[in-house]
């Protein structure tokens, strides 16, 4: 890997997304052709030294390392959590760094796998630019990007919203409610004066939840808790639906979390081996195929639910056994008081099968 280039990386790009074409067609996406939902996320990944290209920078956690972006496909029913496309980047890049191209690139990989239906995009505040939402509707794409509070105009419309406008929601602290405006991002400042130019500007459904701070939290910020006091989140998107439902589903972006977690904790990419850039980008490809190769064996072969893949590995990767040839054929011997023996064998026996039915 310490030879590979930047070239070597988009040919392994070129194995992941024909892997989850052949996932599709076997049946490891119920429900994807009709609808599918995607996050986009970034995470940054720590490094050691000043040997390693890309990374050299500090990073706006005072750490050097890398910032690559995470397509994860989600709400398609038992196997969410797979990545449909990963890039590196160095370590000082900012959230939506080549976003556009890698949202274009993403959505393209998706309609190749079978995405015919609706796809929407799910990311938060770091992916708030006009770009981005660009993207999104030149690739036909229903998207739902949290907002940055920024400018008094948002702040200003928040701030006079009726209070009974406010429609109760089922969250964890009581008297949480989400409202809605329509609202026109990115109209003001230079970019939104080109694009102005350009007719790219259109109104949007502008979502807002509240939720009350705690009492301490009140006390951290020297305010008085007689009154309520609210924070404010507030999301842009181009759906359809209702209020309470689109907010919610929105909400659901938090679980990308889980993926990357498994990815740097249960796979590699929370250490990146070589100097060179193109190995590392590499590395991070391989470990997401690692990663959906283990989730497609859970779904297809074992049939159970989403678990953790360092589950996996214990109670399966790690197996003791022997290959066998007899009578011409390669027979896998495993032990006899493995707990999990007869799921290992009826795994093999369920994607063998798959195998032979794709050609």
């Amino acid at each position: 890997m310490r030879s590979f280039g930047f070239g070597h990386a988009r040919q392994l790009d070129v194995v992941s997304r024909r892997l989850l074409a052949r996932a599709v067609a076997a049946g490891a996406h119920p429900g994807f052709c009709e609808s599918v939902t995607v996050d986009i996320d970034s995470t940054l990944c720590e490094t050691y030294g000043l040997g390693k290209d890309g990374a050299r920078g500090v990073m706006r956690t005072g750490l050097r390392g890398y910032h690559p972006l995470l397509a994860v496909i989600a709400g398609t029913g038992e196997i969410a959590g797979v990545v449909a496309h990963a890039r590196l980047r160095r370590g000082r890049s900012s959230d939506a760094t080549s976003a556009p191209v890698f949202i274009k690139e993403t959505i393209n990989r998706l309609r190749q796998a079978g995405a015919a239906g609706e796809v929407v995009l799910r990311a938060d505040s770091g992916f708030y630019l006009s770009d981005v939402v660009s993207a999104c509707r030149t690739a036909d794409v229903r998207f739902s990007i949290t907002a940055r509070m920024i400018g008094a105009g948002l702040r200003n419309k928040i701030a006079a919203i009726d209070d009974e406008a406010w429609t109760p929601i089922d969250y964890f602290l009581p008297g949480a409610g989400v409202a809605e405006f329509t609202f026109t991002p990115f109209a003001t400042g230079p970019r939104g004066r080109l694009l102005t130019e350009r007719g790219e500007i259109h109104p949007v459904r502008m979502i807002v939840r509240r939720t009350p701070i705690t009492d301490a939290q009140a006390r951290n910020r020297g305010q008085d808790s007689l009154f309520p006091i609210y924070d404010y989140h507030p999301m842009i998107t181009d759906r359809t639906g209702d209020l309470v439902d689109v907010e919610a589903d929105h909400r659901r972006h938090a679980e990308v979390e889980l993926t990357i977690r498994d990815l740097k904790h249960d796979m590699g990419i929370n250490h990146f081996p070589t100097k060179s850039f193109g190995g590392n980008a590499a590395w991070l490809i391989l470990n997401t195929i690692a990663h959906n190769l283990t989730r497609w064996a859970t779904r297809l072969g074992l049939q159970i639910a989403p678990v953790m893949t360092k589950k996996i590995r214990r109670r399966i990767y790690n197996v003791t056994g022997r290959l066998v040839r007899t009578g011409r054929r390669l027979v896998l011997r495993l032990p006899r008081r493995w707990p999990w023996a007869g799921q290992i064998a009826a795994a093999l026996t369920r994607l063998r099968a798959l195998s032979t039915a794709n050609g």
